[in-house]
């Protein structure tokens, strides 16, 4: 890039232009065209939710004033093809290079790198960089060179490496690449509807998007609530945390900024012995670390967006009912904790983290529902709703990570609801029909005197649900769903080790008598013609033939295998393990035998009968009643906290109660 050139700056989820790698390299090359393409065919089942698109919109808006003022603007564009569209803006400007920074979720990273190669077909140069994380997946990785599968030695590695984030000041000015480029308006992207907008119309009373603003909030953490982060952030009435995880995540705001920004605050109270302060900045930077860490875990363990990563959980017998799925998404569990924060969800898009970890344990540990069924309406209801987080979240409360929530663990809403909402403010906020029941039946109403409910205007059944499991049967369920789950992965196990079947070797090691974790080769040479800032590409090779043959793992730097994602062998043949989907090469080949139905629950178990848990047949509005998996049933950030949470530099916000729901969507 020694001669002045044009470039086409693809934006993704870094929609900002302070610290933007790819948009500083292309500034200092020449004239850039900066554009964002809105491709929801290849989003799929991951389109990101209607508030999610809301706050997308605002944050395109702003990133098009911004670069106004510098002088560029932002082409946006709605497509069938991100390749196409890039195609497209490349010939119309006569750009010779394409520049973005890295996403790290199985769909972006074979879409990416489809692009890249198809781009470089046609003679234009592609550099891509980091602008998301402190360390890329593939510099972390044990004394063997394999991935961490614990957040604890992940982290102390990266706290133990020698490189010191720098960020990036925005260009002073942008020269635009001229050309016939075909734009759309921001209302044409279609992100918004007008069935929409009266809901929307709420969000913006709380939250302000936009990477100037991201500063803002940024600052006001820093200088009222970092300092007690470690006393308020359990508090699940007001706003206890730092609010910036959808900045974050839609790129307004640098990590590696907020990480500079707060260490500077750990050495100025380190300085004056302010030992309390100095805990909330470790408390903080350990959620800054398990968003990274959850990233790390997706990109070297791509297959977990939908499986867990201890093979020993794929025998679960969940319970997959939509009638108590849909209780628990609208919020009539009977359980008042519960309920409230699933209110509060789907009214504003957003919930304190401590709740998260509350409504998605009941979910899969009182319920018995998919795993995989939560993080799916996660992400479809969260205003910071993110992939990565959320699969790191729901893995690690379902007992899927070899450092997560035990499987058997169970805190019950009662308990729960006394220790973090003692006074039982949260719950009168988003239960009003719960508004003047006394302190101490508040998270237990089913206990309270038939004069005290009377009083408080409580008709269980009626204006408030019974619960609807009671806790020590559902304790019961989970620990005879566990015995049959290690039932089933003994033999499992017993049939491998006799050669009872042919199945396909995986990438999986022993590391205790009933848990197995995937071990995956980070640590490799890289080819001399690839920059050191590309991004590596998990990648594998597959023997020639149908994929019940023995399929082997290797390591093949940048190129990738456009099977990556539940592709076929051929027509007709069967689909192959989505276990192998992993970054490097096998550790050891072994055979595994793979169910067909692994995704359903055996015909014969049903861990309660239907009379011992309260069970609503599904709506008549379209609701699927098949038993296949959450992607055939259902369309598809927060950031991550410390180990009894899942989300980082998350809080709450007091959103004004709507008048009526959304009628946009049946939670």
């Amino acid at each position: 890039m020694g001669t002045p050139c044009k470039s086409v700056v693809w934006f993704r989820r870094d929609l900002r232009v302070e610290d933007n790698p790819a948009l500083a390299a292309a500034a200092r090359a020449g004239s850039v065209l900066p554009v964002y393409i809105w491709c929801p065919k290849e989003e799929g089942q991951f389109i990101p939710g209607r508030v999610s698109r809301w706050w997308l919109k605002q944050s395109l808006l702003h990133l098009d004033q911004s670069l106004k003022s510098l002088g560029a603007r932002l082409v946006m564009i709605k497509a069938e093809d991100s390749f196409e569209a890039l195609v497209g803006c490349a010939r119309a400007v006569g750009a010779n290079q394409v520049v973005y920074n890295h996403l790290y979720d199985p769909i972006s990273i074979v879409r990416d790198h489809k692009v890249k190669q198809k781009l470089a077909e046609l003679g234009i140069h592609v550099h891509s960089f980091n602008a998301d994380l402190l360390y890329e997946p593939w510099e972390v990785h044990d004394e063997t060179g394999h991935a961490f599968t614990t957040f604890e030695a992940y982290w102390s590695k990266c706290m133990n490496m020698s490189t010191e984030p720098i960020t990036l000041l925005p260009p002073r000015n942008l020269v635009l690449a001229a050309g016939p480029v075909q734009s759309s308006t921001i209302e044409e992207l279609g992100l918004e509807d007008e069935s929409e907008k009266s809901s929307n119309a709420l969000l913006s009373r709380g939250w302000s998007p936009g990477w100037s603003n991201a500063d803002k909030t940024l600052d006001e953490f820093l200088s009222e609530r970092l300092k007690d982060y470690s006393i308020h952030r359990q508090k699940v009435e007001g706003a206890t945390t730092s609010l910036l995880s959808p900045y974050i995540h839609f790129g307004e705001l640098s990590i590696r900024k907020v990480y500079q920004r707060v260490w500077m605050k750990q050495v100025l109270w380190v300085k004056e012995g302010n030992s309390s302060a100095e805990e909330s900045v470790n408390f903080f930077l350990r959620a800054i670390g398990l968003r990274e860490y959850s990233r790390y875990i997706c990109f070297n363990f791509p297959f977990t967006y939908e499986k867990s990563l201890m093979e020993n959980l794929r025998h679960f017998p969940w319970r997959y009912d939509e009638g108590l799925f849909k209780l628990w998404r609208q919020g009539r569990t009977g359980y008042p904790l519960v309920d409230a924060g699933m209110r509060e969800l789907w009214a504003t898009g957003w919930i304190h983290n401590r709740i998260r970890v509350i409504v998605s344990s009941f979910c899969v540990k009182f319920l018995q529902l998919p795993w995989t069924w939560g993080m799916k309406y996660f992400w479809d209801t969260l205003l910071d709703a993110d992939l990565e987080s959320d699969i790191l979240g729901w893995q690690y409360i379902s007992g899927s990570l070899p450092d997560g929530h035990e499987l058997d663990r169970m805190d019950e809403p009662e308990v729960q609801g006394c220790k973090y909402d003692p006074e039982g403010e949260y719950v009168r906020h988003w239960l009003p029909e719960l508004a003047r029941l006394p302190t101490e039946w508040i998270h237990h109403p089913w206990d309270a005197p038939a004069s005290v409910l009377r009083a408080a205007g409580v008709e269980l059944g009626h204006n408030y649900p019974r619960p609807v499991v009671d806790i020590t049967l559902a304790r019961e369920c989970l620990m005879t769903a566990i015995s049959m789950m290690d039932g089933l992965d003994a033999a499992a196990q017993a049939a491998k080790m006799n050669g009872m079947d042919e199945g396909v070797a995986d990438n999986s090691c022993i590391v205790a008598e009933t848990t197995r974790v995937p071990r995956v080769l980070v640590k490799r040479n890289v080819s001399p013609s690839s920059s050191s800032q590309d991004q590596k590409v998990p990648t594998f090779h597959i023997n020639q033939g149908c994929p019940d043959k023995h399929h082997v793992l290797v390591n093949d730097g940048d190129k990738v295998n456009q099977t990556y994602l539940r592709d076929q062998c051929k027509p007709g043949s069967s689909r192959m393990d989505e276990d192998l989907k992993s970054t490097a090469e096998s550790s050891s080949l072994r055979k595994r035998s793979i169910s067909s139905s692994e995704c359903v629950v055996p015909p014969s178990y049903s861990p309660c009968s239907s009379n011992e848990i309260n069970r609503r047949e599904p709506s008549a509005t379209g609701e699927s009643s098949s038993t296949h998996s959450w992607s055939e049933k259902f369309d598809m950030d927060t950031d991550t906290a410390d180990k009894e949470e899942y989300v980082d530099a998350q809080g709450s916000i007091d959103c004004p109660r709507p008048s009526k729901r959304p009628a946009t969507l049946d939670p």
